[in-house]
């Protein structure tokens, strides 16, 4: 008998809600990513409970018992459940009725084996009771043991249903890590026919997806299917994988945490905002990237005009077009560089300039040098420097 233990397991938020809702009648389960983490070791992202309670028992019961209940899906059986600090998103047992490829018609359902079937993969149709026996209505464990991806059931079936599982077989590859196993080719060959389906999708969704994909460790094995497939075309028009196997190898001698917008600018085609529907934060900082790489930018002025975060970033990626690693102190001529301040101001120069657009650019030659010169000339030096003639 298979057991799961993790601290979320009985933390006292999650006792709390499974007092709430749990009867002998309708036991609620823990399912999807939590378990199958807590079986490779890894933190849970999501706490997720399935249950045949009907949604309107489930707010019941979990309002009775002091808990805040919203209903947050309430048409596909979901409601969330705080607990303390915790979000429990709880969801009744449900089999679809009908699909189209981005939403279902679902029915609820009565048994853990009816709610496995509709799922996509083996290993997120574990199912784990408040004690952490493991129940696996599909045999995904042997496939969880070897880091096999397979679909339940037919998988052209299953990508009929939600065309994002067209990207989520590569998301997941991604996730298993270098112990996966070689992708299915009948599976790959199904995702490969089903891909004009993925134009349906929303952006949002198809974001949400290559975000997670690109802060895995490796994404490199994963983005290289994706290509094969011609799924990565779909999605990211002009992408190209060269760059990650360096990006990644640089990332790791520095000892530097995976950034999915890094990455996203490692595989160029120009700006993704539209593609995926970037916020204008994320779009403003790839911009910036990926102009400070087209434009050969040193990672020190990134560092003065950016910051410390974006010259790390403008450096990896520039060790990675050239092939190389970064030396081992890589990072400690940024923070000097981010604190710097230019010694002078449009007052320095009015008694050579009038206001307006020969002192802005007399002032933007002068911060170049400065810069050029590794921030060591000083408010004299800039100043004789400057050579324009008093009026």
């Amino acid at each position: 008998m298979t057991r799961v233990s993790a601290p979320w397991l009985t933390a006292p938020e999650t006792e709390s809600v499974l007092r709430a809702l749990a009867t002998d009648a309708a036991p609620v389960y823990f399912v999807g990513g939590c378990v199958r983490n807590a079986l490779l070791g890894r933190a849970a992202t999501d706490l997720d409970l399935s249950t045949a309670l009907r949604p309107d028992a489930i707010m019941a019961r979990a309002r009775a018992a002091g808990l805040k209940a919203l209903p947050t899906g309430l048409d596909h059986g979901t409601v969330t459940v705080i607990a303390g600090d915790s979000a429990f998103e709880v969801t009744t047992f449900r089999r679809d009725v009908a699909t189209d490829g981005r939403r279902a018609v679902v029915a609820f359902a009565e048994t853990v084996e009816e709610d496995a079937a509709r799922r996509d993969f083996t290993i997120n149709a574990l199912y784990a009771t408040r004690t952490g026996q493991v129940l696996d209505p599909v045999d995904g464990l042997p496939d969880l043991a070897a880091r096999r991806l397979r679909f339940i059931g037919d998988p052209a079936t299953r990508l009929a249903e939600d065309h994002l599982r067209s990207l989520r077989i590569f998301r997941f590859y991604a996730q298993l890590g270098p112990a996966a196993a070689d992708l299915d080719p009948m599976a790959l060959a199904a995702v490969q026919a089903a891909q004009d389906g993925l134009a349906r999708l929303s952006r949002e969704r198809v974001s949400g997806e290559m975000a997670k994909l690109l802060a895995t460790p490796n994404p490199g094995p994963a983005l290289t299917a994706m290509a094969e497939t011609g799924v990565l075309a779909r999605v990211l028009p002009g992408a190209e994988i060269a760059l990650i196997p360096a990006l990644v190898a640089a990332e790791t001698a520095a000892a530097v945490k995976p950034d999915w917008v890094r990455r996203l600018v490692a595989l160029g085609g120009g700006d993704r905002t539209d593609d995926l529907r970037l916020s204008r934060k994320t779009a403003a900082r790839a911009a910036t990237l990926r102009q400070a790489v087209a434009g050969n930018t040193a990672p020190a002025e990134m560092a003065y005009r950016q910051g410390t975060a974006a010259a790390r970033a403008l450096a990896l990626l520039q060790a990675a077009a050239k092939g190389t690693l970064p030396p081992s102190d890589w990072a400690d001529t940024f923070a000097p560089a981010a604190a710097a301040v230019f010694p002078l101001t449009g007052a320095d120069l009015l008694d050579r300039y009038a206001p307006g657009p020969d002192l802005g650019a007399a002032l933007n030659r002068l911060e170049t040098a400065w810069i050029a010169s590794g921030f060591t000339l000083n408010r004299a030096m800039l100043l004789a420097r400057d050579t324009a003639p008093s009026d």
